[in-house]
C-alpha cells in the first residue's frame, strides 16, 4: 500500500517499513501521511532475502524503517521458550535487512531497544549517570535482550544503519495495550524504579527527521532524564482516575512472579539532545503529550 496525505505535496522522500500490524509500524504511517510522505509497507520476510530485494526493486525508496521484531506477547517472557523463532526475527532478520539495504546504498533506520542495560556500580540507581551510545551492554537477563544486544553489535559495522534504543515505551493512546501507562496501569502491583522511557509522540517525527538527516550509528532514543513507575501513576491519578490506587512491590517479589528478569536503566541523551535541542524531558514530555491530551479531570484553580 502507497499513501499520501490527501492534497499535500508529496516530498522527496519515499519510505519502505517494516512492522506494518506492529504499534511503532502503523504509528509511522500515519505519520508519513500528515507529513505527506510516501511509503510503503514491505511485504517480506525479513529472514528472506531475496523477498527484500523484490520489494526495494518494486518500491526504489529512499529511506527503510525497521519496525518489526519479535517482542513476545504477552510479554518477553514468550521468547524464554521461543528461542529459535526469536532469533530468527530479532537477529537473522534484522541482519539480513541491513546487509540487503548496504547493498543497495539504502540507509536503514531500525528501531532497537534499550533494555540491554541494567544499573551497576558505574551507572547507580538514582546517580543521573546514564548508559552513553558507545557502553558494552550489561544486562542479559532475558533471552529478548540477549538477542538484541548481539545484533546491536554486530550491526556497528554497517555504516548505513541507524539504531534507535527504544525503552518502554509510551503514547498518547492510553487504550493500546502496549503502551507502558497501560500496562503498568493494569497491574495488581508494580515496582517502583526510575527509569529512562520513550514518549512516541515527540521521538516517532524525530526519527523520521532524522532519516531525513541521513543520520547513521547509535542513539539513545529517549526523552532526558528518568522518571519511575510511581511517578507516572501519580500522573495517571491526577490527570485520568482521582479514584485510581496502586500497590507497590519489591524487584523480589516481581521475580516470583515473571520468568526473565526486566531491565531497569537510565541511557544518556546527551548525542540525541544535541541533534534534536528542542528534545523535552521525560516528565514534561508525559504531561505534553500524553496527560494533558487525554486529562478527564478537572483543572484544580
Amino acid at each position: 500500500m502507497v499513501s499520501q496525505s490527501n492534497g499535500t505535496p508529496a516530498t522527496p522522500f519515499k519510505f519502505l517499513i517494516y512492522g506494518r500490524t506492529g504499534w511503532i509500524g502503523g504509528l509511522l504511517g500515519k505519520l508519513c501521511e500528515a507529513q505527506g510522505i510516501e511509503y510503503t509497507y514491505g511485504s517480506g520476510r525479513l529472514e528472506s532475502r531475496d523477498t527484500l530485494i523484490a520489494d526495494i526493486t518494486a518500491v526504489n525508496p529512499t529511506h527503510v524503517f525497521n519496525a518489526a521484531g519479535v517482542t513476545g506477547r504477552p510479554n518477553v517472557d514468550w521468547c524464554e521458550s521461543h528461542k529459535v523463532e526469536t532469533i530468527r526475527t530479532n537477529v537473522v532478520g534484522t541482519l539480513t535487512l541491513a546487509d540487503v539495504c548496504r547493498e543497495k546504498g539504502l540507509i536503514l533506520i531500525n528501531y532497537a531497544t534499550g533494555c540491554i542495560f541494567e544499573y551497576d556500580s558505574e551507572h547507580q540507581l538514582g546517580s543521573g549517570v546514564g548508559f552513553k551510545e558507545e557502553d558494552t551492554p550489561n544486562f542479559i537477563g532475558s533471552y529478548y535482550s540477549k538477542t538484541k544486544a548481539m545484533v546491536e553489535e554486530l550491526l556497528k559495522n554497517y555504516e548505513n544503519v541507524c539504531t534507535l534504543r527504544v525503552r518502554m515505551p509510551i503514547s498518547s493512546d492510553l487504550t493500546n495495550p502496549r503502551n507502558f501507562i497501560t500496562k503498568i496501569s493494569r497491574y495488581e502491583k508494580v515496582v517502583d524504579i526510575p527509569n529512562s522511557m520513550t514518549i512516541l509522540d515527540e521521538l516517532l517525527p524525530i526519527s523520521i527527521e532524522m532519516a531525513k538527516r541521513n543520520l547513521t550509528g547509535i542513539y539513545n532514543f529517549t526523552n532526558p532524564g528518568c522518571v519511575s513507575h510511581n511517578e507516572v501513576l501519580e500522573l495517571y491519578k491526577e490527570y485520568i482516575d482521582s479514584s485510581y490506587t496502586w500497590k507497590n512491590f519489591t524487584l523480589e517479589e516481581q521475580a516470583k512472579v515473571i520468568i526473565a528478569p526486566r531491565s531497569n536503566n537510565e541511557l544518556d541523551t546527551s548525542k540525541l539532545k544535541k541533534e534534536f535541542p528542542e528534545l523535552l524531558s521525560i516528565k514534561e514530555s508525559l504531561v505534553k503529550f500524553v496527560f494533558e491530551p487525554n486529562r478527564k479531570t478537572p483543572v484544580v484553580a
